[in-house]
């Protein structure tokens, strides 16, 4: 593939203000293709993980809409959310905002979520293992929803922290032992669900050692980006199968 030769992309990511690893981490993931992929990142404020109502308020759509307006100023190609809101109150929140995003700005929206739901039934994982830093309340709710879209949590792991900034401070070791943890039940597939949380850097060593795919929300949001921008994700390598694996999933279209 000759970069010299495709059109730049931007991808524009709106960011929980108190998240602290997915712009590097994407930034990071990106920069093996240069100048011709760049994030872009607006935030807006999201401090408390919980089933509060200040929590909830966090997630009205006017400051999301505000946000996305002033990404959308820097010419993006694909707007996100980047953020695992929808996991506990449900996609149709994601597929209302990213429609609100579109017609607001015009430009393609997406989601964490949404790019999860297109992976996991693109891979027909119906036995799903989790790992989240989450308290109970919201774990609950997750794996609810899965059940009700067909996929069974086999196994799970939660740190029971509704703090959102305190999520980056788990390392990555941690996190990987709760994936062994999760990946004694065998399950098809492990969900890492939150984009301020250290999975991504354990994918390619747990894959390796396990044969089961680690999907990390980062790298699940910023392949998804790729493909809807046009870019084929499995340009992208040593962060796990999930780069290939969302390039299988969209096909050849995004072949550059």
């Amino acid at each position: 593939m000759s970069l010299s030769r495709t059109k730049p992309v931007r991808l524009g990511m709106l960011t929980p203000s108190s998240n602290t690893v997915l712009e590097p981490y994407t930034s990071a993931m990106l920069s093996a293709l240069g100048d011709q992929v760049t994030a872009h990142f607006g935030r807006f404020r999201v401090v408390e993980i919980s089933l509060s109502r200040a929590s909830q308020d966090q997630f009205h759509t006017a400051p999301i809409l505000e946000a996305a307006e002033r990404l959308a100023e820097a010419q993006v190609d694909v707007i996100a959310w980047n953020g695992t809101s929808a996991s506990w109150l449900g996609l149709e929140q994601d597929r209302n905002l990213c429609a609100q995003i579109e017609a607001k700005t015009g430009v393609r929206a997406s989601s964490t979520i949404l790019a999860y739901d297109a992976l996991l039934r693109g891979m027909g994982v119906t036995r799903l293992g989790l790992v989240t830093p989450y308290l109970s309340e919201i774990q609950d709710r997750i794996i609810a929803n899965f059940d009700q879209g067909g996929i069974q949590v086999v196994a799970d792991e939660r740190l029971e922290d509704k703090g959102n900034f305190s999520f980056a401070t788990y390392g990555p070791a941690q996190i990987e032992g709760l994936c062994d943890t999760v990946a004694l039940a065998q399950p098809e597939a492990i969900a890492v669900l939150c984009t301020n949380f250290r999975g991504a850097p354990i994918a390619q060593t747990f894959e390796t050692r396990t044969g089961i795919p680690l999907l990390d929300s980062v790298s699940v949001t910023a392949a998804h980006c790729l493909a809807l921008a046009g870019r084929d994700p499995a340009d992208i390598t040593g962060w796990g199968k999930v780069f290939a694996l969302t390039s299988d999933l969209h096909g050849s279209n995004n072949k550059t």
